[in-house]
């Protein structure tokens, strides 16, 4: 069960990644709201602060993403249980992702300046983010199989 699960999310994240996850808009007529995705707000930070965008690319995209396949390899017999603590700080560094980008709504919106909608895309990816945890967790407490 754990392996299906966590296989799905190998199939999920890059979905959530492309998946509106915000709309955001001036507060004045005519203007429409601007989907932003991970992959089109990376796109912007690339081009205005390099630094920021490999942060945010190792949170968003690559700590997830490495836990998952490490915790596939795990499941599949092919890495040894020992590396699960480091996998699980992957999982807690992805996270930290999911709090900034709630963190950014809250301070757009407060400025009044603009109109912020969450989408399901949000929900997507701090659903898989939270799920990894779990599988995460609930591999460690699994007992290693011949044992």
């Amino acid at each position: 069960m754990l392996r299906l699960a966590n296989l799905t999310l190998l199939i999920l994240f890059p979905l959530a990644w492309f998946a509106p996850m915000m709309r955001a808009g001036l507060n004045l007529p005519l203007f429409g709201l601007t989907e932003i995705t991970v992959i089109s707000g990376l796109q912007s930070l690339w081009e205005t602060d390099v630094v920021l965008a490999l942060l945010v690319t190792f949170f968003a995209l690559f700590a997830p993403y490495a836990k998952t396949v490490g915790l596939a390899l795990i499941h599949f017999g092919l890495m040894r249980r020992k590396t699960l603590p480091a996998l699980q700080i992957l999982g807690k560094l992805a996270m930290a992702d999911v709090f900034l980008i709630a963190l950014y709504i809250v301070v757009v919106k407060g400025v009044g300046m603009a109109t912020v909608e969450t989408a399901w895309g949000l929900y997507l990816f701090t659903g898989c983010i939270l799920v990894s945890i779990a599988i995460g967790y609930l591999t460690q407490r699994r007992k290693p199989q011949g044992v």
